[in-house]
């Protein structure tokens, strides 16, 4: 591997990066760098965030720019305020050693006057958000005719964002001469429509594969019922004690409702959304990178651009409409060559959109179950006994207390004290768990045409409840009605208002649709019942009657809710089938 001395960079630059801690370069660092300081073309760089992209066109750019010059002389554009900021700050620690180097930042949110001032002292190095940038260039406050390098930063993410037109009104200002590096996680039309429109023969520099995910995420599914979302988002996050990550909704409401429930829940969690006052975003994110937050919840809006570090998980509460945006969401875990993992809650209907991303990405995903309450458990009990082995004691702070807490704790054999300690930090936790159901679905097999298929034949009721669908070894031949039928699954679930869908009495066996969520206890608690002298058996089921006649959509309290009439209107359905 190249080294950053052996890339003809300036000392000073390299005695910079090396007090940063940078002790070899990234692999797009060792593409771009030397490509940028021997050929004068554009170039195009695709690769993950999170790869040191920034160092990649930021360091040779310090060294290209004429200090003695009080003009802008590089424009470097980027969707969002905090990746304007974070690329100003890392290119001032770049250039710490170097003298006269003026770098500001430009972008909305914060007022323009100050801005517009130090606009006016002639700053060789600018990093702006598309809108404010427009908008310095339509007040004319900006000269861009002395440019002569343009990095367009992000460029999938600031075309999703809709700054298209911005971008073209700000390059249309800016000299045809100039270099322009263009830098992308993905390569969609619109970025590669850029490309072409406004750079001559790019050289195009790929790091791992065009629109793929980073090689150090691990990407993983739990399958779900719909409305079982966020009871697994919670056992996600217990599961991992020392979760520090993102969790993405598909919008501003859902991030509300979601954040909320965290924190009423108690966890540590802040929601980041477009209703928020750039000062409400600002105190969110200060106090997520400083880990004051240990959970964000956002959208896909929200959080473009963010740049945190040492994420250990992204969590997808639903997956994301386009699927090059989940390339942008997991990206943002295991940067820097650190590993991350992407989870993703889905329910059935889902699947293929898994299988899209994949394809999309080129990773396989890992199916998991949702982890279970005693899991759980164990690993918040490890933890606590992790952190309190780790607990620096320092014996002059706590040495007076000793002899009056031995005194306390004199009656407590060393096994009593280490169940005290562990009840009194777990017992909620552990309540909690104990009699938690199983949240996950059985994946279904693939059909003849190749379709997934649910094993459960599960549908949803009006209500939008997802119901199981059971064979029942009895049928009117054994005088079984719906409203006996009815009292047997409220018998077994022990739910007086239980909800019961679609049932196909025949004459041998039955058909019956319940609540997907009391399909385990049914299943258990039936057999244990009778009906006329003979064991009642269920089995779940994907068979559906001939004919498929008799059909009665019922609620516990017996009350038919579409097609189908009483009894007798049912018997004589058997009957004409019969005679058929």
């Amino acid at each position: 591997m190249i080294q950053f001395e052996e890339m003809g960079l300036d000392p000073r630059i390299i005695k910079g990066i090396h007090e940063l801690g940078f002790k070899e370069p990234s692999p797009i660092q060792e593409k771009i760098i030397p490509q940028y300081l021997q050929s004068p073309g554009d170039m195009v760089g695709l690769a993950q965030t999170g790869t040191g992209k920034t160092a990649a066109f930021g360091l040779p750019i310090l060294q290209s720019i004429d200090t003695n010059k009080k003009v802008p002389q590089v424009l470097i554009l980027s969707p969002t305020r905090e990746l304007c900021v974070q690329i100003a700050r890392e290119m001032e620690l770049y250039a710490k050693y170097l003298s006269n180097v003026d770098i500001l930042s430009v972008y909305g949110g914060a007022a323009i006057e100050p801005q517009i001032r130090a606009l006016k002292k002639g700053p060789q190095i600018i990093t702006a958000t598309p809108g404010r940038m427009h908008d310095m260039v339509r007040r004319r406050k900006a000269d861009l005719s002395s440019i002569d390098i343009l990095v367009l930063d992000e460029a999938d993410e600031m075309l999703n964002m809709g700054f298209q037109e911005d971008l073209d009104a700000i390059l249309a200002g800016t000299p045809k001469t100039k270099r322009t590096l263009l830098f992308s996680a993905t390569m969609p039309k619109e970025v590669a429509t850029i490309s072409k429109k406004y750079m001559t023969s790019p050289v195009e520099i790929t790091v791992g594969k065009k629109n793929a995910g980073a090689d150090n995420v691990s990407h993983i599914y739990h399958m779900v019922h719909a409305r079982d979302r966020y009871a697994a988002l919670k056992r996600v996050m217990d599961f991992h004690p020392d979760i520090y990550g993102i969790v993405f909704c598909r919008t501003r409401m859902e991030t509300k409702d979601v954040a909320s429930k965290l924190i009423q829940d108690g966890y540590n969690a802040e929601a980041l959304h477009g209703d928020l006052s750039q000062a409400q975003r600002d105190f969110v994110m200060d106090k997520f990178r400083t880990r004051g937050v240990q959970m964000l919840v956002a959208t896909d809006v929200a959080a473009r651009g963010l740049d945190v570090n040492h994420l250990t998980h992204v969590i997808n509460f639903n997956l994301p409409d386009d699927t090059e945006n989940y390339t942008h969401r997991s990206g943002r875990t295991g940067r820097a060559g650190r590993s991350g993992t992407s989870i993703s809650i889905i329910h059935m209907k889902e699947q293929g959109k898994i299988r899209m991303i994949e394809k999309s990405i080129g990773k396989k995903f890992e199916k998991m179950p949702v982890p279970a309450g005693e899991a759980i458990c164990e690993r918040q009990l490890l933890h606590y006994i992790d952190r309190l082995g780790e607990t620096e004691v320092d014996d002059s702070q706590i040495e007076s207390y000793i002899p009056a807490i031995h005194e306390k704790l004199e009656g407590l054999t060393r096994e009593e004290l280490i169940k005290h300690f562990v009840a009194m930090e777990f017992n909620q936790l552990l309540k909690y768990y104990r009699e938690t159901e199983d949240l996950n679905t059985v994946e279904a097999p693939a059909g003849r045409d190749g379709r997934q298929r649910n094993s459960k034949r599960e549908s949803h009721n009006e209500k939008g409840i997802p119901m199981t669908r059971f064979h029942i070894n009895i049928g009117s031949k054994k005088g079984l009605s719906p409203k006996e039928l009815i009292s047997i699954a409220v018998r077994a679930t022990g739910k007086r208002n239980l909800e019961v869908g679609r049932i196909d009495l025949l004459r041998n066996f039955s058909f019956v649709e319940i609540d997907s969520s009391q399909a385990g206890s049914f299943v258990q608690q039936v057999k244990k019942l009778m009906f006329d002298g003979i064991p009642i058996v269920a089995t779940e089921s994907n068979e559906r009657p001939p004919q498929q006649k008799p059909r009665f959509n019922s609620n516990s309290n017996g009350k038919r809710r579409g097609g189908g009439g009483g009894g007798g209107d049912f018997r004589r359905n058997n009957d004409r089938r019969k005679r058929r």
